[in-house]
């Protein structure tokens, strides 16, 4: 667990831990509100019932007992096979009135250190280039790893990787392979 005292208008003492099968409902509460819809709830309702999406981490963010945030990293595979061990980071998620306190960072960072523990090479995500990279996630197609689908050329730095070992990026390329559940035109467009 990972205790942070974070301010834009007050203090927020945020408790990170892996989400449990009973944390479902605030789960996809967090992730309703934070999108404004249902799309990324009924994914994540699916990647967690999908077994290639297998091994995953499922992480919540809790200020006392209210759910804030919510993150989700599932399995991948580089086609053509290497020994690589990839994962996913769809969707994340932070309340909107918890936005902009660092919850979302914290979130990767949690998850990047359970993960490099696990011996997970690189993580992959489709998002904000601005946000991600600093998190430390760079265009992974300048490195030539390629998505599921293709990403459009003006949004191309928003496919990215972080690297959790070093000398991977640049030894490695390929076609990312999802989980059956991501596994739509529709969850790759930025």
């Amino acid at each position: 667990m990972s205790c942070l005292a974070l301010s834009k208008t007050r203090p927020v003492k945020v408790i990170i831990r892996e989400a449990l099968d009973s944390d479902l409902e605030d789960v996809l509460r967090v992730e309703r509100a934070a999108f404004e819809k249902d799309e990324e709830a009924n994914l994540v309702s699916e990647l967690l019932k999908d077994t290639t999406a297998k091994p995953l981490l499922s992480l919540l963010a809790l200020e006392g007992d209210q759910a804030v945030g919510h993150i989700l990293f599932t399995n991948a595979v580089l086609e053509p096979k290497t020994d690589l061990s990839i994962t996913l980071l769809a969707p994340m998620a932070v309340l909107p009135e918890f936005q902009g306190r660092g919850i979302g960072g914290k979130l990767i960072e949690h998850g990047v250190e359970v993960l490099a523990q696990a011996k997970i090479d690189l993580v992959f995500v489709l998002g904000y280039p601005d946000f991600y990279s600093r998190h430390g996630f760079m265009p992974a197609g300048k490195y030539g790893f390629e998505a599921s689908y293709p990403i459009l050329e003006k949004n191309a730095d928003a496919w990215m990787v972080r690297a959790l070992r070093p000398n991977v990026v640049g030894q490695f390329q390929g076609r990312v392979v999802c989980a059956q559940a991501l596994d739509k035109p529709e969850y790759w467009r930025e």
